[in-house]
């Protein structure tokens, strides 16, 4: 049994390093939104367990071996002999932010289907988390649903973080109808501003945050960036201060700061229900340090930090 299971894309990120003889160099990482966070959990001294399906591939092996070797269980890992692997290229900016190019027509991760599900793992989990690229496609939409079901019927708390990535969905509806239909099943919920600006439009972040847990979220975070974080619960919303970092790339900060703050509310031994507003507060910080280290690096799990590197810059070492 794991503390935390996660469920969704595993793939490739074909980041930039440089070049050679005028040719653009690409460094292949493990990567997908969800592994990125089972990863973190691990580094931060959580049980982790992810479950999805890679290509029975070259790139499906390397990513099994990333995470095996970052200690997080694959029992539930599948090996497609169908399908290949999800693959994702990087395009970094100038000020360290970036755009992928996906090549998933499809990619294993959304071929998982609901005959392939372990119920017992997921009912014996502390948190269930999800992202929404697993609802991008059949059956990997209907499987994703099936296990929050799951969850919820066990009393299993539920952690999703929607990401909208445009060239994955069939147009901007489905893709809001999904990522919004996905909150239905949040008891946690970790989005960045710019989901918050696509799925309801430019507001102020504090009040997004107060309309999510009208909505029936109990523990909200939202990310924005180089600004730092809003949180919210039903104790009161507050602000957590960014950290000063030098920005490479920043695949990965935002998985970076839902492990941390994921860690720190499972080491808690609290229920979402029972947090005081201090606790909240410590998970935001906890979760910022964590994504300041995280953008320092190139690649989203080869750049997550140690526990007692998150500890040094809590610490203002």
């Amino acid at each position: 049994m794991s503390d935390f299971l996660t469920f969704g894309e595993l793939l490739i990120d074909f980041t930039p390093s440089g070049e050679l003889g005028g040719q653009k160099l690409f460094m292949q990482n493990a990567g997908g939104a969800v592994a990125n966070v089972a990863v973190a959990m691990r580094c931060f001294g959580v049980s982790a367990a992810y479950t999805g399906m890679v290509g029975n591939d070259a790139f499906g092996h390397y990513l099994a071996e990333v995470l095996k070797s970052k200690g997080v269980d694959t029992s539930g890992l599948v090996m497609s002999e169908t399908y290949n692997t999800t693959l994702a290229f990087v395009h970094l900016f100038p000020n360290g932010d970036r755009d992928f190019s996906f090549y998933r027509k499809p990619g294993a991760d959304i071929m998982y289907s609901k005959d392939m599900i372990d119920e017992s793992v997921i009912r014996k989990a502390s948190i269930f988390h999800f992202g929404s690229l697993s609802l991008t496609d059949e059956p990997a939409r209907s499987a994703t649903i099936m296990m929050l079901q799951i969850a919820k019927d066990a009393g299993v708390t539920v952690s999703y973080d929607p990401n909208y990535r445009a060239p994955l969905w069939n147009g901007e509806k489905e893709a809001k109808d999904m990522m919004l239909k996905g909150m239905e099943y949040a008891d946690i919920l970790k989005i960045s501003d710019n989901e918050i600006d696509f799925l309801f439009g430019k507001m102020p972040c504090e009040d997004a945050a107060r309309m999510l847990l009208s909505r029936g979220i109990k523990l909200v975070f939202i990310t924005m960036g180089g600004e730092g974080a809003i949180y919210a619960h039903k104790t009161g919303v507050g602000k957590s201060a960014p950290f000063q970092t030098q920005m490479v790339d920043a695949t990965g900060a935002g998985d970076c700061f839902t492990g941390g703050v994921l860690s720190q509310y499972i080491k808690s031994g609290k229920a979402v229900d029972s947090l005081l507003l201090d606790d909240i507060a410590g998970f935001a910080r906890f979760g910022n340090a964590a994504a300041s280290i995280c953008v320092e690096g190139k690649g989203g799990i080869p750049s997550i930090p140690s526990l007692k590197m998150v500890e040094k810059r809590l610490s203002g070492e």
